[in-house]
């Protein structure tokens, strides 16, 4: 998801280079949309990942 994140900036960069500030902003907020969904998902399996892992057993 982080990839189509920098694909979607990248294709902004280029839009915004060439003068298509719809298409810009428009992968603009694809791009934001796609990032914050990757942190989320990203510290939601971390928590997950503690609480899963229990307590050691010595």
């Amino acid at each position: 998801m982080l990839g189509w994140a920098l694909a979607f900036f990248i294709i902004a960069i280029i839009a915004a280079i060439f003068g298509f500030g719809g298409i810009a902003a428009g992968a603009v907020a694809i791009a934001k949309i796609l990032f914050f969904v990757f942190v989320v998902l990203f510290l939601l399996s971390l928590i997950a990942g503690l609480f899963r892992r229990g307590k050691p057993t010595v």
